[in-house]
């Protein structure tokens, strides 16, 4: 009969502890604290930004006034976009001789009703920003304004790629 030798308080405890730490964990209220922080700065810094589209090359300015924060019509090489949203396929314009865009103008009025404010008096009309290709043909652009006007957005902006002085 063997018998275990008899270990001393020093060891019982050190092996105690060993016991009690060896086991990894994750401390997961660290990680939630840093995506939460992460997921605000996200949120943030993505809602000042006109939507960029890899089918579409923007005109150069030189421009010292910044832009407000209007709704986006995108004129792509394929399509018209209002807010990201297709609208219609420029392939189906060219050949159409109306000088309004019936689906374009659903969706300017349908935006405009979801503003929470209407047009100043002094403006006289909602506010909208173009990004088109440098290479869409006049009519499409020229049915695109008659479009806007007709659905009360007066104030017109393009987007362009901002060009540095110098």
């Amino acid at each position: 009969m063997t018998t275990k030798p008899k270990l001393s308080d020093r060891t019982k405890r050190m092996a105690h502890f060993r016991a009690l730490h060896d086991r990894g964990g994750l401390n997961l209220v660290s990680l939630m604290d840093i995506f939460t922080v992460l997921v605000f700065f996200l949120l943030v810094s993505s809602g000042t930004q006109l939507p960029s589209n890899k089918d579409l090359t923007l005109p150069t300015s030189v421009a010292t006034k910044v832009p407000q924060e209007t709704l986006v019509i995108t004129i792509t090489r394929s399509d018209i976009l209002v807010q990201g949203e297709k609208i219609i396929e420029i392939s189906r314009l060219l050949d159409n001789n109306t000088s309004v865009i019936e689906g374009l103008k659903e969706a300017l009025i349908f935006q405009a009703s979801k503003q929470l404010q209407p047009p100043t008096a002094a403006a006289a009309g909602h506010a909208v920003t173009i990004m088109g290709d440098e290479n869409i043909p006049y009519q499409l652009l020229k049915k695109i304004l008659a479009t806007c006007r007709q659905a009360n957005y007066t104030q017109i902006a393009f987007a362009a790629m901002q060009k540095a002085k110098g």
